[in-house]
């Protein structure tokens, strides 16, 4: 298969010169950790630290098909998860360290790709983290610094031009260990990621609701809900109020 698309940090180039990647990473013993359709993704070890790595061996027809016909952009490889990690950096936001990257065949049902990212070390979904808040509420400073941090996050990801597709709690972590560039919060999975000029209002719509949706079972009041949007929208909780149909 012809590869259209290559890139590899130099720690990966080093140890692959003069080899055949996409071999190499097939060739990769780990943990599989996640396997859906035709993309599997596992944990596996080098250079003495831990990395993740997401395989793609093409959708088929019937996929590709499934999707157009419903009005969704299908996922042919891993240039998605690509091209929005180094966006969301150009955006200050944490997320995937992306160390290899490739994609070959020109049948779009039956190509093959790979993405290969630094492991996230101490590091826990927001799901999990706010999973006991119903029944044990956080402290106030602890619970308005989240949602400060994540109404942040995603009004940096939209006004920036990019749509997750799968904007929920698990996909948010927090963490907890050092190098987080831009703060706390790491934006992961982005495999459906679209970056557009401009993004649409239903498509805004559907991400908050999906986070919405996410958080309904954490104990969040009415009034976290607007503090978000206030932040979200750059506006004071009076305003959004007084603005509610016009958001």
């Amino acid at each position: 298969m012809k590869v259209l698309s290559l890139w590899l940090r130099d720690d990966f180039e080093a140890t692959w010169l003069g080899k055949d990647p996409f071999t190499e990473v097939l060739a990769l013993k780990g943990v599989t950790v996640r396997r859906v359709a035709q993309r599997r993704t596992f944990r596996f070890e080098k250079f003495g630290v831990g990395f993740f790595a997401k395989i793609h061996s093409g959708p088929g027809w019937p996929e590709i098909f499934k999707n157009l016909i419903v009005g969704k952009l299908p996922v042919l490889d891993a240039s998605n998860e690509f091209i929005a990690a180094r966006k969301l950096v150009d955006l200050g936001i944490n997320t995937l360290v992306v160390a290899a990257f490739g994609v070959r065949g020109k049948n779009p049902a039956r190509r093959q790709s790979f993405i290969v990212t630094d492991e996230i070390v101490d590091a826990i979904s927001l799901e999990d983290f706010c999973s006991e808040w119903a029944e044990h509420s956080p402290a106030f400073g602890q619970k308005l610094t989240l949602l400060k941090d994540v109404a942040s996050l995603a009004r940096k990801l939209h006004v920036g031009g990019v749509v997750h597709r799968d904007f929920y709690l698990c996909h948010i972590l927090l963490n907890r260990g050092p190098g987080n560039t831009h703060g706390s919060l790491v934006l992961i999975d982005l495999h459906r990621a679209l970056i557009r000029k401009q993004t649409s209002y239903r498509s805004l719509v559907k991400e908050l609701g999906a986070l919405y949706f996410s958080s309904m079972d954490i104990g969040l009041s009415s009034r976290d809900y607007l503090r978000f949007l206030a932040i979200y929208f750059g506006l004071t909780p009076r305003e959004v109020l007084e603005n509610k149909n016009q958001l």
